[in-house]
């Protein structure tokens, strides 16, 4: 890996490149410490420094934003409407058959379901962030803190609207920015921005656990902390790299005196196909009764049991809950974005078959087979490595959003490999060495 960037780094367009998309991160992370206005920053900062060790239900959109959700600045919501508008526009392709249709059409389809996730995208901004503002107002974003109601003295109704104009307009500018990092810039640029969002919160995170720790004056837990991590990070790059190849082999076919076809490849199936959706969807669905019951009044019998059973991220049917949603989403994904019967349809039509199965109907059925048979351990292990990490690092004080979670290793890694994987396509192409050589 860093063989590809010192490459890249001696290529004069690839190096433009970088220093662009450098300069792009530089520009995303000043805006995630410049606070909106109506805010009183003093009150924020004192109950962020109190609620650093427990962030509550608003943690994995805090970790989506760089930490910027509880600081309340202008990239409060970072890049997390636009990943919710791209996930929600995949999941109706299925079901609207315009939608569907359009992203048959290539890549004019795709630009349209392109701009359609871009109005989405401000409109679950101005959901957000309405909600963000309501939950600020209320002091309901920072329990336990003394100061929590004092984070926006002005209520009045145009202070309300400046603050949730200003955070959609800031998604809107992360929204751009990821953009042109893909086209300007090394490509990836939503990906990119999330990378960066996860990976800012990890000095802080690792460095409370070294002053939260006894031995040796916290450095044997900061140690160990490191160690598990970078054995985590191998497991899953491991895991994310395992592919289940299914040959398929294309006829020869005449075309006046021309032969064409006749080649050989295969269709790459993942072990783990689904990604990190199905561990952010069952996260997203575990806050809902979590969020119903933070606002909720009164003292209920159900209330108390939600926040005794599904709040704590270490209580045993939180992680049996959070275990089965990941399983759960692993196959619903998976069924959505893969089709079999597109995919046999397609090999049929160029003359492809797999060597020992006939085509059409009987390769769609050995393409769900295989699907189903190497989406079990996939999503097996997406769930151990969103539960595992949470459970072995509780004992140093980490919480259930602390870097070396589930998440944040999955989303670090996937896209550290496809980033590496550009770089070093676009280094092929520009070091190609000819036929003549």
């Amino acid at each position: 890996m860093l063989t590809a960037f010192a490459r890249a780094f001696k290529t004069p367009d690839l190096r433009k490149k970088l220093l662009f998309t450098l300069g792009i991160i530089v520009i995303y992370r000043v805006g995630t410490h410049v606070p909106i206005p109506g805010v009183d920053y003093t009150a924020v900062q004192v109950c962020v420094d109190q609620a650093s060790a427990n962030q509550g239900i608003f943690g994995l959109v805090n970790m989506f934003s760089g930490g910027a959700l509880l600081q309340i600045t202008i990239f409060a919501l970072g890049i997390m409407p636009y990943i919710t508008a791209s996930i929600i526009l995949q999941l109706l392709t299925v079901v609207i058959p315009r939608l569907e249709a359009l992203k048959k059409e290539g890549q004019a389809g795709t630009a349209k379901i392109t701009q359609y996730t871009r109005y989405l995208t401000v409109a679950l901004a101005i959901l957000q962030g309405t909600g963000l503002v309501a939950t600020a107002r209320s002091g309901a974003l920072f329990q336990g803190c003394p100061v929590a109601g004092q984070i926006v003295p002005d209520r009045s109704i145009f202070t309300t609207m400046v603050m949730v104009i200003t955070m959609t307009a800031g998604t809107a500018l992360v929204m751009w920015l990821g953009e042109l990092i893909t086209d300007r810039g090394i490509g990836n640029g939503m990906s990119i921005l999330m990378f960066i969002s996860i990976a800012a919160t990890f000095p802080a995170a690792l460095w409370a656990i070294k002053q939260e720790g006894s031995l040796a004056d916290g450095w044997i837990e900061f140690g160990t902390v490191i160690l598990v991590g970078l054995v985590m990070v191998g497991l899953v790059v491991f895991v994310e790299q395992a592919q289940r190849r299914i040959p398929v082999q294309y006829a020869k076919r005449m075309i006046g005196r021309r032969s064409y076809g006749g080649t050989s490849t295969y269709i790459p199936l993942k072990v783990n196909q689904a990604g990190v959706i199905p561990v952010i969807f069952a996260s997203s669905l575990l806050y809902i009764p979590a969020l119903i019951a933070q606002f909720a009044g009164g003292t209920s019998g159900w209330k108390t049991w939600i926040e005794q059973h599904l709040v704590q991220g270490n209580h045993p049917y939180y992680i049996v809950s959070y275990f089965l949603l990941i399983v759960f989403f692993a196959f619903f994904y998976v069924a959505i974005s893969f089709n079999p019967e597109e995919v046999a349809d397609n090999m049929k039509k160029y003359g492809g078959f797999i060597p020992g199965i006939r085509a059409g109907r009987p390769t769609a059925e050995y393409l769900s087979y295989v699907l189903n048979r190497i989406t079990w351990p996939g999503s097996l292990y997406l769930g151990l490595i969103a539960l595992v990490p949470t459970m072995a690092l509780a004992g140093f004080g980490a919480n259930q959003n602390f870097p070396f979670g589930g998440t944040s290793i999955l989303i670090i890694v996937g896209v550290g490999l496809e980033t590496v994987k550009q770089i070093e396509s676009q280094l092929q192409q520009r070091n190609y060495e000819g036929f003549l050589r």
